[in-house]
């Protein structure tokens, strides 16, 4: 059985991205941000999601290199991982224009034939009539993220010294 995952689709610049929309628990608009200093600057800062202090990640500056603009349409998609004793964790990643769903089978996804080992989390792509859409894996975004310290197998920020 070839069963249809729900993607939700959003802009880096002029490019088309995909998550997994399983992960994604609701999609809000931009916020204040607590900023938190000594670490990358794709690190949007924290926020205060519904009680939870959560990291946000600017997904076009950790992508492209440059902070995602102002926009009407700029979000942040609240998606979880298991954290702690399997305690979902959530985690705040900002983009442009989230647009719209789509959905696609696991077989329509195709390797883009480049291997980067320092952005795992980008690989497969899918193709639409009009364009193609990377994928961002998410298990391998969290696994990056956790590795550089970012998030910690707690679900927290793992920044000593930030406050």
């Amino acid at each position: 059985m070839n069963t249809k995952m729900l993607m939700l689709i959003f802009y880096i610049g002029e490019n088309l991205y995909a998550i997994d929309s399983s992960r994604v628990v609701e999609v809000i608009p931009r916020v204040s941000y607590r900023t938190v200093h000594h670490v990358p600057d794709y690190v949007a800062g924290l926020f205060n999601y519904r009680g939870t202090i959560v990291p946000a990640i600017d997904l076009c500056h950790l992508i492209r290199g440059t902070p995602s603009q102002a926009n009407l349409s700029t979000r942040v998609m609240m998606v979880s991982y298991p954290g702690q004793n399997n305690k979902l964790q959530y985690v705040g990643l900002m983009a442009e224009r989230v647009i719209k769903t789509l959905k696609k089978s696991k077989s329509e996804f195709v390797k883009s034939g480049i291997q980067n080992t320092e952005v795992p989390y980008l690989n497969e792509m899918i193709m639409d009539e009009k364009s193609m859409i990377q994928n961002i894996d998410l298990e391998q975004l969290f696994i990056n993220l956790q590795e550089i310290k970012l998030l910690g197998v707690g679900g927290n920020i793992d920044v000593i010294g930030s406050y």
